[in-house]
């Protein structure tokens, strides 16, 4: 056998010339992965900003009133200066762009819708002016009446045996019609007032409006004769009365007897509507144990209660008297409906009054509003003297 050869592994120059360039190539291939690592990093971190941006966006987005977005508040703020500018200088003086977002109100009658804003305004005046919107079924309408079916008649069965001959029923209906009503009015404010841009006429004018129109609807709504004015809830004949017995003194009992001649899924319902007057009376009422009636609200947002159910105030009901309807004790939200025809249209007059100084401005309301289901509501009458 041939002797094995064994060499020496001695470093030469060309082994050294490769494992330079292997380390090299290692340490390129670890500078390249770090620097991926790190731009990695970098737009991960950027990505997560612009998504939290986004968030915070969306977040800014619905906490606005109504979810509005950036351009629809745009738009409306451009609606509302158009609508100040009317207000203050008329039409004439506005640009282009702010006339078109003025809304017509009526091709015939003329003058310009109030904008969302101002709209919303007058109607939260007018609940605190007129309680029985707070109370009934407020519905918007496009027509100049809404019509409405109502079962005047109910189906009939009967016991029978196995072969006797069954009878037909058949339930009959009819038609409950209310009619949309106008109101106006007008108001005359200075030119001067107007130029005046300290002044805040937008509010000056809500308030002027909303106080007249809640007045008027407020006393239709509760006493309206259906001439040109709604229906109210205690002119209407078909809601029943219940006695109390005596001409000018509240009776306890007579209250029991009002809020429990009610079907049970109206009286669990009711509430109580009087004026601050017999609210007076009413509080000094007792029972047989010597307890209050009234129960006072002892939690912030919850309204005091009379035999566990809560009272409106209502200006136009009359007052504890000989022969007068003062309590009026139902569901009024099942029993009375109020349609929304026109929220608020304001016109801009400079010219009857100009000679004075004075432009005029006229504001008209379209509402109507009736009882559709009577037998929801009691009203409690007094005795003759």
């Amino acid at each position: 056998m041939d002797a094995l050869e064994v060499r020496s592994a001695e470093p030469t120059e060309e082994n050294d010339t490769d494992l330079t360039s292997a380390v090299d190539a290692v340490n390129e291939l670890r500078s390249a992965v770090e620097e991926h690592r790190t731009q990695t990093d970098a737009r991960i971190t950027e990505e997560l900003k612009r998504i939290g941006e986004r968030v915070d966006a969306i977040d800014v987005r619905t906490q606005r009133p109504n979810g509005r977005t950036d351009a629809q508040s745009d738009e409306n703020a451009v609606e509302r200066r158009a609508f100040t500018g009317f207000i203050r200088h008329g039409r004439e003086s506005l640009p282009a762009e702010e006339v078109r977002t003025l809304r017509v109100a009526d091709n015939q009658a003329g003058g310009y819708f109030a904008p969302e804003e101002f709209e919303a305004a007058i109607l939260k005046e007018l609940v605190e002016v007129s309680p029985v919107r707070s109370a009934a079924t407020v519905r918007p309408t496009s027509s100049p009446s809404v019509v409405q079916p109502k079962r005047t008649g109910r189906i009939s069965a009967r016991w029978v045996g196995e072969l006797e001959e069954r009878t037909g029923t058949e339930p009959s209906y009819g038609q409950i019609e209310t009619p949309v009503h106008e109101m106006a009015c007008y108001v005359d404010v200075s030119n001067q007032l107007l130029e005046d841009s300290a002044v805040n006429i937008e509010g000056e004018l809500s308030e002027e409006f909303a106080t007249e129109f809640g007045r008027l609807e407020g006393e239709a709504f509760v006493n309206g004769n259906g001439f040109k004015k709604p229906s109210g809830l205690m002119a209407d004949d078909a809601v029943s009365e219940v006695l109390n017995g005596h001409a000018t003194d509240l009776k306890p009992d007579a209250l029991i007897g009002l809020m429990y001649d009610l079907q049970s899924q109206y009286r669990n319902r009711g509430v109580w509507m009087m004026t601050g007057a017999t609210i007076a009376a009413v509080r000094k009422l007792k029972d047989g144990q010597s307890n209050y009636l009234w129960q006072p609200s002892y939690q912030a947002g919850q309204p005091e209660t009379l035999l566990g159910r809560p009272i409106v105030e209502a200006v136009d009901m009359e007052d504890v008297a000989a022969n007068a309807f003062p309590i009026l004790y139902g569901d009024v939200a099942a029993a009375y409906r109020i349609f929304d025809r026109v929220g608020l249209s304001v016109m801009r007059d400079p010219y009857t009054q100009a000679t004075s100084g004075i432009t005029r401005f006229h504001a008209r309301r379209r509402v109507g509003g009736a009882v559709i289901r009577p037998e929801a509501l009691r009203k409690l009458k007094m005795a003759t003297a």
